[in-house]
């Protein structure tokens, strides 16, 4: 289906009053194909090559022989036996499937000279890192699976914020070696990483520069754990991976990528401390994962400004489906890293469990990169502290930013809309059930780019505050469930147009059931809505017009 058709069906649906919503479904695009792994019967154990489960012994050698050597017989089965196996960094090779028994651990030293400073990638942008304790380059058929444990031993990279600590956690830390910013704030591992903490533009490569001149600050310059890069036909299955120095998996430009029975682990108080993130990749399959993490849980990128445009590969066909995130700043995110773009997402049948924020999409002036077709269904939600449904295109930016009706009577200048200009398109959600969010539904767009184009269907919120819409346009809403504590407003609404609620059911008293600001606020529809709590209807404010909504 072309991209103009979708986004007519969806603004026909809101001018009808969803009278053809139910066309969306057999719209959408097929479902992709993720082509899977195979590999030969031959097994090899790493203790044929010297390996030593002691937890003292250093495997680099012994592992890295296996693999090397199974590839170069056409492929097979590299086993790690039961036993606690230290090791520095592990180089996967094509047809390679490292199997870790359940009563393994593969625990990666905590000694940072074994890590090698090479040219790497670091939130969406080409930098140099310390070598990645799992990696692989330009690989095709490969393989990590079993039921044992990958540890990335990242207490050794990590620095840690005080206000994250109890008193007891905090002196108990210091103690163990280390220094503290000077604003006492901040707990850093080593003194050259505090020094990269506070040099600008840490790592950031330019033409000529080697390793040697990143040095002084290499034990900033923490790794991913697993990192595949322009890699094809992989499977992740069955192992937990956890305590990453800083994101735990991240599928670089990558293809045919299958995650499986995962359980993803880091700190909640990990810096940077990421589950899952799928970046310029096609043809994922996400499904009957666990994730508790210090940061996002599964995300989706495409890389950073200039350089994500640049590389011009979004994140594509991807099925993520059957998952479970606790901890995590965002449960399912987009973003913020999002400059090539991202389409053709599935999500479905997940569960959120004290994330941060639910479903959470994130981007901010400067990246540009078109995130559309994004299809949500069935999500349940439990104990989130911030919003449950979040679009935010301010994210990260300093100082104080616009929120619904503050402009007023103002003149803001808005910037011309360019490449660099972000977009949020053309989403269909489905079935979300949410007990406790700070606020359950939040949209703020910028005002030269409106997000666009949202359908959410049957979704029943429990949670502090109801509904804000700011800079939306093409926004419709059936059968929305609002129990909330605090109902002045229940819903607001500020420069935004062509907003349809339909079967919108407050529960309880309700103080004031819509608040419309901002001149540009037009055409906003309310019908069917149950109002018989409700003590009053609507308020304008901030240049908005009584003609701006019509209640039926």
């Amino acid at each position: 289906m072309q991209k103009k058709q979708y986004i007519k069906i969806i603004y026909t649906a809101i001018l009808l009053g969803w009278g053809s919503v139910c066309t969306l479904k057999a719209q959408e695009p097929a479902l992709p194909i993720v082509q899977q792994v195979s590999f030969p019967k031959d097994t090899l154990q790493i203790t044929d090559f010297g390996a030593k489960g002691d937890g003292q012994f250093i495997n680099t050698a012994s592992i890295n022989k296996a693999i090397t050597t199974i590839s170069e017989k056409g492929g097979g089965v590299v086993l790690i036996p039961g036993g606690l196996w230290l090791t520095g960094p592990i180089e996967m090779k094509s047809n390679v499937n490292l199997h870790i028994q359940r009563d393994a651990i593969v625990l990666f030293t905590d000694d940072l000279g074994a890590y090698e400073l090479v040219e790497s990638n670091w939130e969406g942008e080409p930098a140099w890192r310390n070598q990645n304790p799992i990696s692989g380059k330009n690989l095709e058929n490969i393989a990590i699976t079993g039921a044992g444990v990958i540890d990335g031993n990242g207490g050794a990279w990590r620095m840690v914020k005080r206000d994250k600590m109890t008193d007891s956690q905090w002196k108990k830390l210091v103690a163990s070696g280390g220094v503290v910013d000077e604003a006492g704030k901040i707990w850093y591992p080593s003194e050259s990483s505090l020094h990269g903490a506070t040099t600008q533009n840490t790592g950031k490569g330019h033409a000529g520069q080697t390793a040697a001149d990143f040095m002084d600050v290499k034990d900033f310059l923490r790794p991913n754990l697993l990192v595949f890069t322009s890699c094809k036909r992989i499977l992740l299955e069955g192992v937990t991976i956890q305590n990453s120095p800083a994101w735990n998996i991240h599928p670089l430009m990558c293809e045919d990528l299958t995650v499986r029975n995962l359980m993803v682990r880091n700190p909640w108080y990990g810096q940077n401390g990421d589950g899952l993130d799928i970046e310029s990749c096609k043809n994922v399959l996400v499904e009957n994962s666990t994730f508790d993490v210090g940061d996002d849980a599964i995300c989706i990128k495409s890389g950073r400004d200039q350089a994500g445009r640049d590389r011009g590969m979004p994140t594509e066909n991807v099925i993520i489906r059957n998952n479970i995130v606790y901890h995590g700043h965002g449960g399912f995110v987009i973003g913020s890293e999002m400059s090539g773009g991202a389409r053709n997402i599935w999500v479905q049948d997940c569960s959120f469990i004290g994330t941060d924020i639910g479903l959470r999409f994130k981007t901010t002036r400067g990246r540009g990169g078109v995130v559309e077709n994004i299809f949500i269904n069935n999500i349940n939600m439990v104990g989130i502290p911030g919003e449950a449904i979040l679009f935010d295109m301010y994210y990260g930016m300093k100082g104080p930013l616009p929120k619904a009706g503050e402009q007023g009577d103002a003149v803001v200048e808005i910037p011309a809309v360019t490449a660099e200009t972000p977009r949020f398109q053309n989403f269909v959600m489905r079935n979300i059930n949410v007990n406790g969010a700070e606020k359950g539904i939040f949209f703020r767009g910028l005002p030269e780019m409106a997000i666009k184009n949202i359908v959410i269907e049957q979704a029943h919120i429990t949670a502090k505050k109801g509904v804000e819409l700011i800079e939306a346009s093409g926004i419709a809403v059936k059968g929305l469930t609002l129990n909330v504590k605090e109902s002045n407003p229940l819903v607001h609404i500020d420069n935004s147009e062509n907003i349809v609620f339909t079967d919108l059911k407050p529960v309880g008293d309700i103080d004031l059931l819509v608040r419309a600001s901002g001149k540009s606020t037009q055409n906003i529809v309310l019908t069917g809505a149950k109002v018989e709590e409700v003590k009053k209807i609507s308020e304008f404010t901030n240049g908005a017009s009584e003609e701006a909504l019509v209640i039926k």
